[in-house]
């Protein structure tokens, strides 16, 4: 007689009997859009099912991307805006906060707005704009940029002479500015504000004087580059292709925060006057990359687009190394993100409990080569299939050269032993390239470098690395600060500079 004996297992036990559960992939009919109206991204891990996005049956066409550094995030982001201006005659304007997007804009016949190096944004301007709208504006950015915030008082006084300066140049604060009239600038505000302070009736002169002093850090002379009339016209960024303004000659991140939310408060409102358009497919994406101070704002004009650009066919790609790094109302409501490699425990927590994908998924994230990819897209209609899946890689308009930085000569045999320590760093070729230009290392000296890691198979060990930058005349602090980027800790790094010698180079 044969006895039937019961067993208690648990869900992630039975998770692993294929027989009982569904691959963890979407239906080849959900991969698969109308070639004409969708971009190629790559196949499939699992099944090996070509990948085409389309925004069609998504909740928006806006993006997030997150990754170490060599990911693979900015080659992903090329080959998107490459494949969206051939399938729907995408514009793109990339927010380019380290300059690493503007070498492949110059080869790509694109436009390059070199912010800091004779270009100029009022940031004054209306773009036909009530000026009173636009004065709200400047207030909100000061406020995320500055702590005006908390002092009622220069806040105000503040507003006030914004208005005051736009009354004075002929503008009607509550109507829309007639196109051609020039704008004030931030000058004409200070200026305003110091014949008030002279005037010597101002019954609180030191919060005048501090209002005054805030506003002159965006206006001294050398470093005046939202104080002056503007060099570009904002208005044709959306229609002009693929645009991109490099913010790495600004002084510092508070004036590449203020440049960035500028344009993307005049983006939103070409945005809106614009309308929907029947024949359009996707009118123009906005790219910013590691843009933390507006990417993480609840007042950011980055969460009204997500709000409001599909219905104007306007997408957002946000990247960033650090998920939490992205305000969660842009995180929580992009319809695809995509996780490219991710290492620290907490950014992968914050993933999985934002994406509910799987213990295997999240295993997998962990052993991603450059330009392997977790992708998940939030549908319009309820769905009876994983929204979470596996790309075998992302297959970009030119070969993915992976350029690999061995680490064998650093760390002991217990270490490499014990497999907690990374064996090397993987680098997509252009993102090296710019991460090279971000740590101030001169074009010929990266040429050398390269021709030296292409003799070698695209590798090279981390202290002939470290030699080499040193050798180009990189400094210490450039070099320590390369190295901190990549995740390694004070003590990995010590040991390195000290093995490498550069220190008394």
């Amino acid at each position: 007689m044969t006895l039937l004996k019961l067993q208690h297992i648990t869900t992630s036990e039975v998770a692993k009997r294929s027989f009982l559960s569904r691959p963890p992939e979407p239906p080849a009919t959900v991969l698969l859009s109308d070639p004409f109206q969708s971009i190629y991204i790559g196949t499939t891990k699992i099944f090996k099912v070509p990948f085409t996005w389309s925004y069609i049956n998504l909740t928006n066409p806006h993006i997030a991307v997150v990754g170490i550094t060599g990911a693979g995030k900015s080659y992903f982001v090329k080959t998107f805006l490459i494949r969206a201006s051939y399938v729907w005659n995408t514009n793109a304007v990339i927010i380019d906060w380290a300059g690493e997007y503007k070498a492949w804009v110059n080869q790509s016949a694109g436009i390059v707005v070199s912010l800091g190096k004779g270009a100029f944004l009022n940031i004054m301007d209306l773009s036909g704009m009530k000026p009173l709208d636009r004065t709200k504006q400047i207030i909100t950015s000061l406020e995320i940029l500055t702590d005006i915030g908390d002092y009622p008082e220069q806040r105000r006084i503040t507003e006030e002479a914004i208005e005051q300066a736009y009354t004075n140049s002929g503008f009607i604060v509550y109507e829309k500015a007639p196109e051609g009239k020039q704008a004030p600038t931030l000058k004409d505000v200070i200026s305003l504000l110091q014949e008030k302070l002279q005037e010597g009736t101002y019954e609180y002169p030191a919060e005048l004087e501090n209002a005054i002093y805030r506003l002159r850090q965006f206006a001294r002379e050398g470093e005046d580059y939202f104080a002056r009339q503007s060099t570009i016209d904002l208005g044709k960024l959306t229609t002009s292709g693929l645009v991109d303004i490099d913010l790495s000659s600004l002084p510092d991140e508070r004036f590449r925060a203020l440049a960035a939310l500028f344009i993307l408060q005049s983006l939103k409102e070409r945005m809106r006057s614009e309308g929907w358009s029947e024949t359009k497919g996707l009118k123009a994406l906005v790219v910013l990359d590691e843009a933390w101070k507006i990417a993480g704002d609840d007042r950011s004009d980055a969460v009204m687009i997500v709000r409001e650009g599909r219905k104007y066919q306007f997408g957002l790609i946000v990247a960033s190394q650090n998920p939490t790094d992205i305000n969660e109302a842009i995180f929580s409501n992009v319809g695809t993100t995509f996780v490219l490699r991710v290492k620290f425990e907490k950014f992968l927590n914050y993933l999985q409990s934002s994406m509910s994908f799987s213990s295997f998924i999240r295993s997998e994230i962990t052993k991603f080569g450059v330009g392997q990819a977790a992708v998940e897209m939030a549908f319009q209609t309820a769905i009876r299939f994983p929204e979470t899946f596996l790309l075998e890689r992302i297959q970009g308009e030119e070969p993915l050269y992976i350029y690999t930085i061995d680490m064998s000569d650093v760390l002991t045999q217990s270490e490499l032993s014990a497999n907690v320590l990374p064996k090397d760093f993987e680098f997509e070729m252009d993102e090296l390239k710019g991460k090279l230009i971000e740590y101030n290392v001169s074009g010929n000296s990266i040429d050398s470098l390269f021709a030296e890691m292409d003799a070698q198979s695209r590798g090279i060990k981390m202290l002939d690395f470290i030699r080499e930058l040193s050798k180009s005349g990189t400094s210490i602090v450039n070099i320590v600060s390369f190295l901190k980027s990549l995740s390694i800790d004070d003590l990995l790094i010590a040991r390195i500079i000290s093995s490498s010698g550069v220190e008394n180079g």
